[in-house]
């Protein structure tokens, strides 16, 4: 039985943002928020296959009225969470992320902010996410990942105009003793503190069956060390197929063995394994051209 490092699970494809990155806005499938009977359901059919959870697909994790029930049911099980998040809800969803131990790691995606027109000041924003880290890292070590695209490529522009005042923000809250401008000419990680990072990444362009193919020569990890989960059940073999293109069952009919196990799914795996991608999404992925 195979072992995966994570297992991404959309327990909401609704998002209360649209940034102009994230194809969400463009999103053909309906807007979902996972039942928390169907949450438990996937739980049970997952825990022979990993002990790691990412709440990340598409959609805001933080919209779910039941999250804290979810951490519950995935303590409950064994499994550890870790959650990607725009981070504008954190102030109102901070008890639910804090009262059990099933948080792993926290990933606020802070390039969110500037893809939107948001009512609300950058030092506020950036304040509110401080203030979560703070409190959760004096109760408990939570991993806590600061994400922002500010390596821009001259074809995929990111708006990065706020940068600056946010790595500024970051060292005043952090009292850092460096200027983390000159420490990031050649490290796209830096740890802060403990359990605290600042991540930097190149804005990427989703995959999408109407855009060009940009190699069929190239590897990926997806069906190896991890796969996602849509929010109706759907698996599909990594966090990309926002819209689904690549279905290779649904985990409330199939059980994952037999997804696993299924023409679709080997080819893939056996074509990656040759660097071939077989599937018309993943020779339009410029993000496996990383590996």
């Amino acid at each position: 039985m195979p072992q995966f490092k994570k297992i991404y699970l959309e327990i909401t494809n609704r998002c209360n943002l649209s940034c102009d990155f994230c194809p969400s806005s463009k999103l053909n499938r309906r807007g979902t928020i996972m039942k928390v009977a169907d949450f438990q359901s996937i739980i049970q059919r997952l825990q022979p296959y990993t002990k790691h959870l990412y709440f990340h697909l598409l959609g805001e994790p933080l919209l779910h009225p039941k999250l804290e029930t979810l951490l519950q049911i995935s303590e409950a099980a064994g499994m550890q969470v870790n959650l990607t998040t725009n981070g504008t809800l954190i102030k109102k969803r901070e008890q639910a992320l804090i009262v059990n131990n099933a948080l792993r790691q926290i990933n606020f995606s802070l390039h969110s902010f500037e893809a939107n027109q948001l009512n609300q000041r950058i030092t506020d924003y950036l304040t509110d996410i401080v203030a979560f880290i703070k409190m959760i890292q004096s109760k408990r070590l939570v991993y806590c990942s600061l994400r922002l695209w500010n390596m821009d490529r001259q074809q995929l522009q990111a708006k990065n105009t706020l940068n600056q005042q946010i790595l500024t923000f970051i060292e005043q809250a952090f009292q850092l003793d460096f200027k983390l401008k000159e420490v990031l000419q050649n490290k796209q990680q830096i740890k802060l503190k403990d359990g605290i990072y600042l991540h930097l990444a190149e804005k990427f362009q989703w995959p999408a069956l109407e855009l060009n193919i940009i190699s069929e020569q190239m590897f990926c990890h997806g069906l190896r060390d991890h796969l996602a989960i849509q929010v109706d059940g759907t698996v599909v073999p990594c966090c990309l197929d926002s819209e689904g293109n690549i279905p290779l069952g649904n985990i409330f009919e199939n059980s994952l063995n037999e997804i696993l196990n299924s023409e679709r799914a080997k080819s893939i795996y056996d074509g990656f394994s040759k660097r071939q991608a077989v599937e018309a999404l993943c020779k339009r992925c410029g993000y496996a051209t990383r590996f």
